[in-house]
């Protein structure tokens, strides 16, 4: 694994890592107010995110490139990522993976990250499986990733592309608007798999989603477009949470449609897209030609995390509804590498 971020000291490392830990409730609304404190001693929120990728990959996944943005969590003055790439204290894995960070965030502002800029000629003379990007913030940055992809696939015309077109979500964007037609003119069209959320189809495919109907009407319209894997991992239709999934097998021919009903839990969490999308990715390199038991596994994983989290804030008196819950990505392992399918897809009939 190779990291382009920098690594922070041991001692800054363990002090992310109380098994238990989880940040007091004034702690986490002081976060708001970190500009106004400059003169405080900083505190450290002990809750890290190890790389996503390392937990959702099975072992036999082959050397996968991950472009994603990374968060840095502010308590009064002093700032750290909270969603470290290459955190070196997590269990090595048998498969080689590298990330880059492409933006990094704070509670209130974006920070452009010198490292988001990729070095082509080095990154071409390196072969990869599968490529995974996550949120991009501008469209020259966008280009070069299709750049890159295109390089790729002269060392290896098999490469997998999964893109996760982070735009924005309920109704609103919070990406640039000239990113709409970038994504849909020029990234749809050498996607291997899109994982949009229901605003994101709405805005690739040009039409409301508003039924299962239109759901499976927007799969097929990406499938046209490009590529042969289609996920909306969250759609809202009459009061029900779905996944729907597509998978074209055949060029031309009728993909294999599912959905998957997920239980709603009266939360807001961080970093469910990227978890979600680098699962489907991982146990798609598995099953390559089951995407619904893919879903399944995905979906299950995801889900026992989410009760998980937010079991541990309410034992510390937090209330899951106040704020948005950094996922329990540490304490879950298990239910990420081994978890207990307990939801099943629905196939729909050709």
């Amino acid at each position: 694994m190779r990291c382009l971020l920098p690594l922070p000291s041991s001692s800054l490392r363990r002090s992310w890592l109380g098994a238990d830990a989880l940040p007091r409730p004034s702690l986490l609304r002081r976060q708001s107010r970190w500009r106004k404190t400059s003169s405080r001693k900083g505190l450290l929120l002990p809750m890290a995110q190890p790389p996503v990728l390392s937990v959702a990959l099975p072992s036999e996944t082959g050397r996968v490139l991950s472009i994603q943005s990374h968060t840095v969590q502010v308590l009064a003055v002093v700032p750290f990522i909270s969603s470290l790439p290459c955190s070196p204290y997590f269990p090595k894995s048998s498969f080689n993976y590298e990330e880059i960070c492409s933006e990094m965030f704070t509670r209130q502002v974006m920070v452009p990250s010198s490292v988001g800029y990729l070095a082509t000629s080095f990154l071409s003379s390196h072969c990869y499986l599968d490529i995974f990007a996550g949120y991009i913030g501008s469209v020259s940055f966008l280009n070069t990733i299709l750049q890159v992809v295109n390089k790729l696939r002269l060392v290896n015309p098999s490469l997998v592309y999964v893109c996760d077109p982070v735009m924005g979500d309920e109704g609103k964007l919070y990406v640039p608007p000239e990113l709409v037609s970038v994504y849909r003119e020029k990234v749809v069209p050498v996607a291997s798999m899109l994982t949009p959320n229901q605003f994101e189809a709405e805005q690739l495919t040009g039409f409301r989603i508003t039924s299962e109907e239109d759901g499976l009407k927007a799969c097929d319209v990406l499938h046209a477009a490009g590529p042969s894997k289609v996920v909306i991992t969250s759609l809202n239709i009459n009061g029900d949470l779905l996944l729907i999934g597509s998978h074209q097998k055949i060029k031309g021919e009728p993909p294999e449609q599912f959905k998957i009903v997920v239980p709603k839990i009266p939360a807001y969490f961080t970093g469910t897209g990227d978890l979600m999308t680098a699962l489907l990715l991982g146990w798609s390199n598995k099953y390559p030609d089951d995407l619904g038991k893919a879903s399944e596994i995905a979906v299950s994983s995801l889900q026992a995390l989410l009760q998980r989290t937010v079991a541990d804030y309410k034992k510390v008196g937090f209330d899951p509804k106040s704020s948005s819950l950094e996922i329990r990505l540490i304490q879950s392992q298990d239910d990420i590498r081994s978890p207990q399918v307990k939801f099943k897809v629905d196939r729909y009939s050709c």
